[in-house]
């Protein structure tokens, strides 16, 4: 949408009342209302701080501070996404004195006496600049959002809302080097539906999809900390990874999950009459002749021995009993 030049802010900084009072005449016929005005480079910087105009008339010379100080100030405190056009107003016409100007962070200059017509070309020229400017911002925001966007769903799972398998791979190596860092633990927690596919068959696919978000909702629960991770880690077999978690404390967590699962009620054509989880549960003190990977496999074994036990229930294994 095109940006009206009465919507424009522009800072006129000029020492002698009667130019400024000129310039300011000339761009309320431009529709620029009320111009905001200083007089000294000290009342300029304290306005431009307060108002962030969009458009300086900068006198190059000014009783306190010179229009090039103004400038370089000016430009030192822009924000990343911040820009003013700023254009000198100046007597001087020495090639050098111009090229100060726009080295210091000036975009444009008019010589004085400053024309009506070519001010307000200026004015306009800097408008659609400024205009340029805030569509490319804007434009920016909107494919950062939605890159971090793109980024959340590629690692959460869509049907439970909860981290996925790619979510898992990242953090857990992350978890595992911090936990060999502070020489503390790390455990993970294989959990998978019993007789999934039965209750797939028996109750169909749309129910099947309300059990695992049941599911998924009990497994996040038990990672609450902020270096806990619950993800799905496929179909329905789901992961914890428990950073500074010995044995003991994972498989406290494993039986709590199954217990609240349990307690969910959620019917199955199984002897159990409900929905249970069998867990296998694996921890170790990560250092550098160790790896996740044998972790993963040793929480996978225990899991797949809960199951030939009988299911619905947590089985610890040892690390490298694979």
């Amino acid at each position: 949408m095109k940006k009206r030049t009465d919507a424009i802010k522009v800072l006129v900084v000029e020492d002698s009342k009667v130019t400024l009072k000129v310039l300011c005449n000339f761009l309320e016929r431009m529709d620029i209302k009320q111009p905001l005005t200083a007089e000294t480079g000290a009342a300029a910087i304290e306005l431009y701080r307060k108002e962030r105009p969009d458009i300086i008339l900068l006198d190059a010379q000014l009783p306190d501070i010179d229009g090039f100080e103004i400038a370089k100030q000016v430009r030192a405190t822009e924000h990343n996404d911040d820009w003013t056009a700023i254009i000198f107003l100046t007597s001087m016409t020495k090639d050098e004195d111009l090229a100060r100007g726009i080295d210091v962070g000036g975009d444009d200059y008019l010589l004085k006496p400053v024309s009506e017509v070519v001010l307000r070309a200026k004015v306009r020229a800097m408008s659609r600049l400024i205009e340029m400017q805030r569509a490319l911002v804007d434009v920016s925001h909107q494919l950062n959002a939605a890159n971090k966007e793109l980024q959340r769903l590629s690692t959460t799972d869509g049907l439970t809302g909860i981290p996925n398998r790619r979510m898992f791979d990242e953090l857990s190596i992350r978890e595992w080097r911090r936990c060999e860092r502070m020489k503390k633990p790390i455990a993970l927690v294989m959990l998978d539906i019993d007789n999934f596919k039965l209750f797939n068959d028996q109750y169909g696919h749309q129910a099947g999809d309300d059990c695992l978000r049941a599911v998924a909702g009990q497994v996040v629960r038990a990672a609450p900390r902020a270096s806990d991770l619950a993800a799905r880690y496929g179909g329905e077999e789901f992961v914890l990874v428990l950073g500074e978690t010995d044995a003991d404390g994972a498989r406290w967590v494993a039986e709590n999950v199954r217990q609240h699962i349990n307690e969910l009620g959620i019917p199955h054509a199984t002897p159990s009459r409900r929905v249970t989880i069998s867990c296998g549960v694996a921890s170790v003190m990560p250092r550098s002749n160790l790896s996740l990977e044998v972790l993963l496999r040793t929480a996978d074994h225990a899991l797949y021995e809960a199951k030939a036990a009988g299911r619905d229930q947590v089985i610890v294994g040892k690390y490298g009993n694979t």
